[in-house]
């Protein structure tokens, strides 16, 4: 495995880690204290969204 191909599968690591870490914030709000938190949920909703997409855009992007 070249090394390109090794920085692009830690790059894509990372992505993936940053959208996991949005997903466990709404899931600790849903959990937790969702009707104090509630407001918060549209933000990190967006954020997900985004942080998924740019991680399948970088997979499709490195052929991964």
């Amino acid at each position: 495995m070249s090394e390109e191909t090794k920085d692009a599968k830690k790059e894509l690591a990372r992505l993936k880690r940053m959208a996991v870490e949005i997903a466990s914030q709404i899931h600790d709000i849903v959990e937790d204290t969702l009707w104090t938190d509630y407001d918060k949920m549209p933000t990190l909703s967006a954020q997900l969204v985004e942080a998924v997409k740019e991680a399948n855009h970088f997979k499709e992007q490195n052929a991964l």
